[in-house]
């Protein structure tokens, strides 16, 4: 941490044992101007190795005129997992505040961050506009949208782009929409934005970091803008089992007591809702993975009805903002036993300690089964 400053180096050092090896190996990278695609296992601390280094140098840089406030762009592509890390940066910011005003330095500035998704208000947009945030925190498609209109001013003097959970699109069509979007960025930016991706699940980062960096045409010819790659190994040991509700798939449900060798139901379904609550019952704090959102609503309503009470809430795209996170924070609390969830709860979001994970269902890939 010899590349930070004090506040910072005496903030981190009262939060954290030590860096993590995604923050030991990233932030060398990252200090030096270098795009860097960090790729670490979920929970590793990748996403504060990706912005610490850019809150130490906004806190310690003058404040520059109002309108070219906007210094760091973060991507996410999920709006709970932005709202998270909205949440999350305010402990860094006061945290090396506190340190500064401690150790007598000089007084360093108040960041702001603004949080734009569709959710957004239209006079929250239109304030964003008249006064810029240090941090914009930010999705793919909204960040299309800023492109296309006269907030694009806004993004003129970012000097740091964060892309989050970058193997979510990657490989998709919003992946194209993405890169598409950096390249229109990078076109109207003061100075090139250094690019940080983090990666949590996904292979060859070779194709990833390629992705990520983008490139330029160079006498009718493609060159790709190198990137450098923290590769941290996947150390952390997982418990997995695969569970079958009933002894023949061939023959499910439960026996006709009029005649034992009859089926009442050719249906698995009855015998997984009393497994999933009899495991929901005996931990603290569970998820529930669907891979529908019609599923995820169907299984909640079951576990609820055959508990007696409500035991678990649905969590997807569908349901309000202010819903999902009310939904998060009570399973935080402990104040919920479960939630059922799709992709909406997928991509690392901060959910606290977390007994147990279930998947219903095979998972529909390998990277996402892995995420999970």
């Amino acid at each position: 941490m010899q590349g930070f400053t004090a506040p910072t180096r005496t903030w981190f050092e009262a939060s954290f044992p030590e860096p993590t090896a995604a923050q030991a190996q990233g932030w060398p990278s990252i200090a030096t101007g270098e795009h860097t695609l960090i790729h670490a296992p979920t929970g590793s601390g990748k996403t504060l190795a990706a912005f610490l280094w850019t809150l130490d140098r906004l806190l310690t840089e003058p404040l520059p005129e109002r309108l070219e406030r906007c210094r760091v762009l973060y991507v996410s592509p999920m709006k709970a997992l932005a709202h998270d890390v909205d949440r999350n940066l305010r402990a860094p910011l006061a945290g090396i505040r506190h340190a500064a005003e401690r150790l007598g330095s000089d007084p360093i500035p108040r960041l702001t961050t603004f949080l734009r998704t569709g959710d957004t208000p239209q006079e929250d947009r239109r304030r964003m506009e008249r006064n810029p945030p240090d941090i914009l925190i930010t999705t793919p498609e909204s960040l299309y949208l800023m492109l296309t209109s006269a907030v694009r001013s806004v993004l003129r003097t970012v000097r740091w782009v964060i892309v989050d959970e970058i193997h979510a699109v990657a490989g998709a069509k919003r992946g194209a929409h993405l890169a598409l979007s950096l390249e229109r960025l990078e076109e109207i930016t003061d100075q090139p934005p250094q690019r940080v991706g983090l990666s949590a699940t996904q292979r060859p980062l070779e194709a990833i970091a390629r992705f990520l960096g983008g490139g330029t045409l160079q006498d009718d010819e493609w060159v790709p803008r190198p990137v450098t790659v923290v590769d941290v190994p996947h150390d952390r040991e997982m418990e997995i089992e695969v569970v079958v509700p009933v002894e023949d798939m061939s023959e499910p449900g439960s026996p006709d007591p009029l005649d034992p060798d009859k089926r009442t139901t050719r249906s698995v379904w009855p015998a997984i809702y009393p497994e999933l609550l009899d495991e929901i019952r005996a931990h603290n704090s569970t998820i529930v993975f669907a891979n529908s959102r019609r599923l995820a609503e169907r299984i909640c309503s079951e576990l609820n009805n055959l508990a007696g009470e409500e035991l678990a809430r649905a969590h997807h795209g569908s349901v309000a903002r202010e819903q999902r996170i009310e939904i998060e924070e009570a399973l935080k609390r402990g104040e919920l036993r479960a939630v059922v969830a799709t992709s909406s709860l997928e991509l690392g979001i901060d959910m606290g300690a977390v007994d147990l994970v279930l998947q219903v269902e095979s998972p529909t890939s390998v990277a996402s089964g892995l995420q999970r």
